[in-house]
This record gives structure tokens, sequence and C-alpha cells, in this order.
């Protein structure tokens, strides 16, 4: 096992599965590797996958963790292990996905841009459909949260999207 993440949480284990010659499943990769702090040091980041595109195509052969993804998403699909630090926040933003955040350990707040807050605990899934938001680590311990964000349409208000709010390359 490889050296515990920045944020004092164990590695994350990581399987990657393909085709051989034959058309036959193969493990393409298994490893593990530790989440690393992001500049602002307030929370540990790990890229597992992205696609470029959706539909995602499986006969692209390059390890999606290889792709840039920001800190957000691009485009496409992105997956990522974010363990947040105890009493740090993410800045507001909002980007063009919908966002599946499941928290796999200790608990996270949500706040939206209106000022409304829920708590999220360890097992709960957030559903973010486009809105504007922060995390919140309101414990004293790190929180970890698998996030899968899916390129989709902007959410029109009024007959006009709203624009994108990405905070800023950390």
């Amino acid at each position: 096992m490889s050296a515990r993440s920045d944020s004092g949480l164990p590695p994350v284990h990581r399987v990657v599965t393909g085709h051989d010659a034959n058309g036959r499943a193969v493990f393409n990769s298994d490893d593990v590797t530790p989440t690393r702090m992001i500049a602002t040091g307030d929370a540990s980041f790990l890229l597992l996958w992205t696609t470029p595109t959706v539909p995602a195509d499986n006969n692209d052969e390059t390890d999606g963790r290889e792709r840039d993804a920001g800190l957000t998403i691009d485009k496409g699909s992105v997956i990522r292990i974010v363990d947040m630090l105890p009493g740090c926040e993410s800045p507001m933003h909002r980007t063009n996905s919908i966002d599946y955040g499941i928290v796999l350990e200790g608990e996270i707040e949500l706040e939206l841009d209106s000022g409304a807050r829920k708590t999220v605990s360890q097992g709960g899934i957030v559903i973010q459909r486009g809105t504007n938001h922060l995390w919140r680590n309101t414990t004293d311990k790190a929180a970890r949260i698998g996030f899968i964000l899916i390129e989709a349409l902007p959410y029109l208000h009024n007959g006009q999207p709203l624009c994108e709010m990405k905070p800023d390359r950390r």
C-alpha cells in the first residue's frame, strides 16, 4: 500500500479494464495512488479518469488520468476524489455539467448561492444540476468525496443560459 494521502486519508485503489487483441476483457491498470494537495492547501485531489466527449469512446486507449480536466470539468466527463480538509471550503462555482458527489468519508456541507445549506454525511449523495454552490468541511476531520462530472447543457433562466463560474486554477 502506498503512503497516505496529503489529507491523511488512505490512498485510492484504481482498476481500469480494457480489451486484448482477441476482444476479451483484460485489466489495463491496477494502481494505488494518494491524493495530492492543491496549491491553496485546502483540499487534496486525485484525478481518476476523464473522457473528452459524451458519450465516451471505449475505443480510445488513452489513460483518462493523463488528460487535463482543470479543477472542475472542461468537457466530456471526469471522476476524481477530493479530500476536503477540516475547516476549509471551496470557492463558489457553477459548471455546465451534472455532478454526482458521493461522500465516502466524514461529512460535508453544501451551500447554494441563495444561502441555503445542507450537511451530507458518509454514504450521502448530492446531484448538482448546474447550480452555483460551494463545499465546506465544518468538522475537525478530513472528508472524502467522489465526484463524477458529466458535460451538460447550461441551465436556461428566462431563456438565457446561466454562465459558468469556475474557480481559478490552483
